[in-house]
């Protein structure tokens, strides 16, 4: 697991969070979401855990930044070495029943964009957003109703960018809404490359899908502190209530410490207690996802067994493949988690943990998708665009049946799989993974028949 670090001067104030445990054991959601208040009072954080939280704050001369039971979340603050001497072990033995994790010992950038820019020289097969949608059969609905929420960590968008996409695809009335996390908001680079293109990417596919939908982008600093924070700040928002959440960032489990992937986890499993839907990019760089040890490795968050993890395909008119350019230009990541254990819904599996992905979309930069971004247009692929994508989709199907989809992985795995409802993808390979009948960790259970999902769905 990654070591802590932290730049800065010793004497240099600085803040971690820390996520307490539930107050009582919280199960799989039932048929019926809880809401936010009753989140909150059920399995939010006990009042006894944080007066001890607190306690130990001030023993120590650390200031209590922020509190708040509903995310089990305490934000301290003091002098950097101050923090390093009592967390950098590990979490305080008088802590330790009562924390998950600590989350911002590390101001290092701890994910990667999971978007590839078009560059070759030869013209790519290139789609917009609304026929990629049509290609996989999606609902003939807007997403009415509807707040899809994006976790960028750093770039930004122009509106200008985003007013004269829309009047190219034809739709009107998008609205995006930023929310500042940490001290970061919307601030465009200049380069798609960066981040820039990845911000572009899911707003505009999210928005090409799901157009009447509210699109909340959190901006937030590329620190597990700030990951996490805006991952909390989408799930426990009462304003904007987002319905589903889409994740394009990521980096292998072996670059994460055990207890921020916990935290993380803990919060995902609030968001599907919630009825709120996450999906996350499974990876673009093969079965490796991008280490040099010669192991196999899964992306996180997208492993999380509460995320919905979203493999890449390659989509012509004539076929679908799995995803996979070579070593230089990239392949969807899958394989199987060493962290998590494997969850009930894929217990059918011959795997010895939790398998990713569990679905997937259109990756391939050479068939990827029609952008603008920083005031030019480009072609972008990734499992970055496949998040929101499948995002989209799950706006749309939350308008039609009227209610939220939630964590959707017991139907998925289920009646819709059995019925056939996704493209079962068995042709290509991601490294050390092989397509095949059913599930395969190169494309999980396939691409989206969207409306066949709805038709089963309603059922």
């Amino acid at each position: 697991m990654s070591s802590h670090v932290i730049l800065g001067a010793p004497d240099e104030i600085l803040s971690i969070t820390c996520i307490l445990k539930r107050r009582s054991h919280a199960p799989e959601p039932a048929k019926s979401f809880l809401s936010h208040s009753e989140l909150s009072q059920r399995h939010g954080a006990d009042s006894v855990d944080i007066e001890a939280v607190e306690q130990f704050a001030a023993a120590h001369g650390l200031s209590i930044v922020h509190t708040d039971s509903a995310s089990r979340s305490i934000e301290l603050s003091g002098p950097k070495s101050s923090l390093l001497a009592l967390f950098e072990p590990g979490i305080p033995e008088s802590l330790a029943d009562r924390l998950i994790g600590v989350v911002g010992l590390n101001n290092q950038p701890v994910a990667r964009t999971r978007h590839h820019v078009f560059h070759r020289s030869e013209k790519p097969e290139a789609y917009t957003p609304l026929e990629i949608a049509q290609a996989y059969n999606f609902p003939m609905v807007t997403g009415t109703g509807q707040t899809i929420a994006l976790i960028e960590l750093g770039g930004g968008y122009k509106t200008s960018d985003l007013d004269f996409y829309w009047k190219q695809l034809g739709v009107s009335n998008v609205t995006t809404v930023t929310v500042p996390v940490n001290g970061v908001s919307n601030h465009p680079t200049g380069n798609a490359d960066g981040p820039d293109g990845e911000v572009a990417l899911d707003i505009e596919v999210v928005g090409g899908v799901a157009p009447a939908a509210q699109i909340v982008v959190y901006f937030a600093p590329n620190t597990d502190q700030g990951f996490y924070n805006a991952v909390s700040a989408a799930i426990h928002d009462t304003v904007h209530k987002p319905s589903v959440i889409s994740i394009s960032w990521g980096s292998p489990e072996s670059s994460w410490t055990t207890q921020t992937m916990d935290a993380f986890n803990a919060a995902f499993h609030d968001a599907a207690l919630l009825g709120i839907s996450v999906c996350a990019a499974a990876g673009d760089n093969g079965s490796s996802d991008g280490t040099d040890d010669n192991a196999n490795h899964v992306d996180f968050p997208a492993s999380s067994p509460w995320v919905l993890a979203c493999g890449g395909t390659r989509l012509t008119p004539n076929a679908e493949i799995v995803w996979n350019d070579g070593s230089d230009g990239g392949a969807t990541g899958g394989g199987v988690s060493t962290h998590f254990a494997k969850p009930s819904y894929q217990s059918a599996l011959n795997i010895s943990g939790r398998g990713v992905p569990d679905v997937a979309g259109n990756a391939d930069p050479e068939t990827g998708y029609l952008v603008r971004v920083d005031g030019s247009e480009g072609v972008i692929g990734g499992t970055s665009a496949v998040a929101p994508l499948w995002a989209g989709l799950i706006a749309l199907l939350n308008e039609q049946l009227g209610k939220n989809v939630g964590w959707l992985h017991p139907k998925l795995y289920g009646q819709l799989s059995q019925q056939q409802a996704l493209r079962d993808i068995t042709f290509g390979n991601n490294g050390a993974y092989q397509a095949q009948t059913g599930w395969d960790a190169c494309t999980g259970l396939g691409s989206p028949n969207g409306q066949a999902i709805l038709n089963l769905l309603k059922t």
